[in-house]
């Protein structure tokens, strides 16, 4: 009998869109209970960076991997469907800033706990110390990923 699992034969990157199904589904299903079913595709991962570090439109958009245009897109639906708030910067009035409404607060708060009630299932069948270092599996493929997208930005300003 062989000690191999079903996803050991799996390819990573498989593996890694199956497991963001898993929190797709859970988030989706947390959303529309919250009466938040018109995010729009990414939609939710702009609401949860603004929530969670008030992360700037230009990192989301780094980190999205879209065009500004597209980018730009997806703020006006988020603004039309009440989860975002776009003002001028106080500070630099030609700079816009991006807060989330109450909505968008409701928003936040259904996909973190859908998303920590997954954490817990997933601690429960495989144990916290997996986790960990899934984790830290996942941090390191960011930080190979931001690492090489740096490299290819400065090889193109030194040519």
């Amino acid at each position: 009998m062989s000690d191999k699992c079903w996803y050991d034969e799996v390819a990573f990157p498989a593996l890694l869109r199956l497991g963001r199904n898993a929190y797709a589904t859970v988030i989706g299903a947390a959303l529309a209970d919250a009466g938040c079913d018109d995010i729009p595709r990414n939609g939710i991962y702009v609401i949860g960076a603004i929530a969670r570090m008030g992360a700037p439109l230009g990192q989301i958009v780094k980190d999205l991997r879209v065009s500004k245009q597209a980018a730009g897109q997806l703020v006006d639906t988020l603004v039309l469907r009440g989860y975002l708030e776009r003002a001028v910067d106080a500070d630099d009035r030609r700079r816009l800033t991006l807060s989330l409404t109450e909505r968008g607060l409701a928003a936040a708060a259904a996909s973190r706990a859908a998303a920590e009630r997954l954490d817990a299932e997933l601690a429960d069948r495989i144990g916290p110390i997996y986790v960990g270092h899934a984790r830290a599996v996942l941090g390191a493929l960011v930080a190979i990923d931001h690492a090489k997208l740096a490299d290819r930005a400065d090889s193109e300003v030194s040519n």
